[in-house]
Parts: structure tokens; sequence; C-alpha cells
């Protein structure tokens, strides 16, 4: 449920890409109509252990390889979604299997309208939870309006933003409420956000230019 941009009018994007020190982008391999070139999964640090911010489609075994290069000799730490969608949670089971050798803790907001999906167990943090690793401080900020759990990341050494799919780098989210999403983009407008990380598409320059400018045309 994202926007439906023609995937031939994207730019193209790397498999692995280190988009600054701290965060490398690994893409979901799950391109199409609704995921744009795919699912955009990040590590996030410079030590053995890395922070993974969502987890790509369940059984694509080209992503799992190519989150493996990423990592090299480094581990998960630990793992953050921005929503419960599928193709943001459904690599967590393959993760687990083939690539951290069992479970990690995985955070998310609670999804209050319906159940969590698959009986995935998570680690469940609240709004203003502040998640840091050496060199990383992640403040985790509730924007629904995508969805009723969608959390955005503020990474304060940066001054970036993982905006899941609140904000994509093309085309326009869709969202299940105007009003929640409105006010999530208030929210965000309040951040000096030089860069943003989006769920889909590229990296956004400038991010609060953006921010603004979606908030202005919905």
């Amino acid at each position: 449920m994202y926007s439906t941009e023609k995937t031939s009018n994207l730019a193209k994007l790397d498999s692995i890409s280190q988009l600054s020190t701290n965060v490398y982008r690994i893409l979901g391999q799950n391109p199409g109509p609704f995921t744009l070139q795919g699912t955009n999964t990040y590590l996030i640090g410079t030590t053995k252990e890395r922070i993974l911010i969502d987890c790509g489609d369940t059984g694509v075994e080209q992503y799992i390889d190519c989150l493996k290069k990423a990592l090299g000799n480094n581990t998960i730490k630990l793992i953050i979604c921005t929503h419960w969608h599928g193709d943001h949670v459904g690599g967590i089971t393959d993760i687990f299997k083939h690539v951290t050798n069992g479970p990690i803790p995985v955070h998310k907001l609670r999804r209050m309208d319906s159940p969590e999906v698959d009986n995935i167990k998570f680690d469940y943090i609240l709004p203003g939870s502040i998640i840091t690793a050496p060199g990383v401080t992640l403040k985790c900020i509730a924007t629904p309006g995508h969805t009723s759990d969608h959390l955005s990341l503020y990474f304060e050494e940066e001054g970036s933003l993982f905006s899941g799919d609140c904000i994509l780098g093309e085309g326009s989210s869709v969202f299940e409420d105007l009003y929640d999403y409105m006010h999530s983009l208030e929210t965000l407008s309040k951040l000096n956000i030089t860069r943003i990380y989006p769920g889909h598409g590229s990296v956004v320059e400038k991010g609060y230019i953006l921010v603004s400018k979606t908030g202005s045309h919905k």
C-alpha cells in the first residue's frame, strides 16, 4: 500500500549502498508497483553490533544474501520495524534462521486496531523511547496515518529521519487515516531534518523541505 509509481520511471538503487558513515541501505529485492524499487532496510552503526531497521518480505533469498554481505563479520544487535506491513516485517523469521542464528529483540509500536501479524513476538516500545548504540541515538516518533502503528526514527547525530512509509523517496504514500497522517507531518515539521531515509525510494536531501511540501499538498 504505497505509491504506484511506475518502476521504469524510478531511480536505480544499488542492492547495497553506504549512505553515510553510520548508515548502509540494503534493498529488499522485492520491486513492484506497490514497493517501488523494493523495500529499503537499513543497517546502523560502526561497531560490531548493528541495528537493523525493517526486514523486507518473507522468503527472499537474494535479500538475505545481500544482508549477510553488508554485515560482513558484524552482527545484528536488534531490529526495529517501522510498521506491520509484510514487506517490512515479513523477513524477520528468515533473518532469525539464516543471519542471527536465533531470535533477537524486535522493537515496534503496538498495533491497537487489530492483532499483530503471524504471531511474531515483538518487544513493544513507546513513542519518545530512545534506542542507542555507540555513536547512534535514535528517537522513536509515532507517525500514524499510513498505519496506526507507524514509527519514524530521528537519528540525532545526523539530524536525519528514517521515515518508513510516512514519506517516500519517490511518489507519495497512501494512508489509512488522513487526520492522523497530517498530524504526523506536523510533528515531523518541527524537527530540523537534514536527510530522509525512506522506506521506499531514494534518499531525500534537505528533508525538511519535502515534509513541508507533503503536508501542504494533502
